[in-house]
């Protein structure tokens, strides 16, 4: 195998054998002035249009392409996944393979990937897509995933964006979830920035996304919320529900049982006593689930190993006794 390029760029694909090949024919231009060794890796995410065969034709010309082709369609998320796993460089670059995201924008990403940077995300400014279907929804998601994650980003849903390796190859993707790769570069202690970038109006083929994506980013937020703030203590919130719901009940019973025995009132046929007793029950069951999450958390850190922390460097002492060194410690995969 060749020495291991020091940048590679990742394309997911999907039924765009019109886009590819001015897309290769761009790229080849932009990473030929980098002054750098780089790799293309194209994911055909089984494509049921001649993108394999467009692909395949390319790599007489386009020797630095490598093609990873995914047996079905697995959707957006596992193509990056694929690519990013594939991938040799020391730097990872994302980028849509419709043409909307302008290559020319790439040696801008790898210069503010400085010593003090992770991830660098691209910002559709301003972006070509029309405004009901697409940028609208997309406004309203960003707004909310800055609230419940707390990284203020313009642009979740931009694909081009600069990242390290080893930062790239931590993040666990699955689901929908590469609309929150910074999120998640965030959770592993990675330090990002946000730029604008050129975005173009699509001129050959169809999106493949809408309005009907709105849902599934809805759930998969919750999921990206609950592993980075839940998932090595689940007792927290499980039983702080749990605990809520279980004080209510009780107070609920306390109340109908003074009515009962102190002011002889009849309370077999309230419903409150139905409502109190479903929430004793319902609270001891949630306490139960974040006890089960526990166990199965600590059960998951101890067989694997897992560490629940990284380190991002050391400093020791050397010698003289008041001197420093730096040892650079590459980030620790955990869960």
């Amino acid at each position: 195998m060749a020495s291991a390029p020091e940048l590679t760029v990742v394309l997911p694909v999907y039924n765009e054998a019109g886009n590819v090949v001015p897309l290769l024919a761009e790229l080849g231009d932009v990473l030929g002035g980098l002054g750098r060794t780089a790799e293309v890796i194209a994911v055909d995410d089984g494509s049921t249009d001649d993108t394999f065969g467009e692909l395949s034709a390319a790599r007489a010309t386009h020797p630095w392409l490598r093609i990873v082709r995914l047996a079905r369609n697995y959707g957006q998320t596992p193509a990056l996944a694929a690519g990013i796993e594939h991938a040799r460089g020391e730097v990872i670059v994302t980028m849509d393979a419709d043409l909307q995201n302008d290559p020319r924008d790439i040696p801008r990403l790898l210069a503010r990937l400085a010593p003090d940077v992770d991830v660098v995300n691209g910002w559709r400014h301003p972006r070509r897509d029309p405004w009901l279907t697409r940028r609208l929804p997309s406004a309203l998601a960003n707004r909310l995933i800055n609230l419940v994650t707390g990284t203020a980003l313009h642009d979740y849903g931009c694909t081009l964006r600069a990242m390290r390796g080893h930062v790239a190859k931590e993040l666990q993707l699955y689901g929908e979830l590469h609309r929150f790769i910074p999120a998640l570069a965030a959770d592993v202690g990675a330090r990002m920035v946000e730029i604008p970038v050129h975005h173009r109006p699509r001129t050959i083929g169809r999106s493949k996304y809408g309005l009907s994506r709105t849902l599934r980013v809805l759930l998969d937020l919750l999921t990206v919320k609950f592993l980075s703030g839940f998932a090595t203590r689940p007792i927290q919130l499980f039983g702080l529900f749990g605990l809520c719901c279980a004080a209510v009940g009780a107070a609920l019973t306390a109340w109908l049982g003074w009515n009962k025995l102190v002011l002889g009132e009849k309370i077999g046929g309230r419903p409150l006593l139905l409502l109190a007793v479903l929430l004793v029950i319902v609270g001891i069951q949630f306490v139960s689930i974040g006890l089960l999450g526990e166990m199965m958390v600590r059960t998951y850190h101890e067989s694997q190993a897992k560490p629940i922390y990284r380190v991002r460097e050391i400093v020791e002492a050397s010698e003289p006794p008041h001197s420093a060194r730096h040892v650079p410690v590459q980030s620790i995969s955990s869960a």
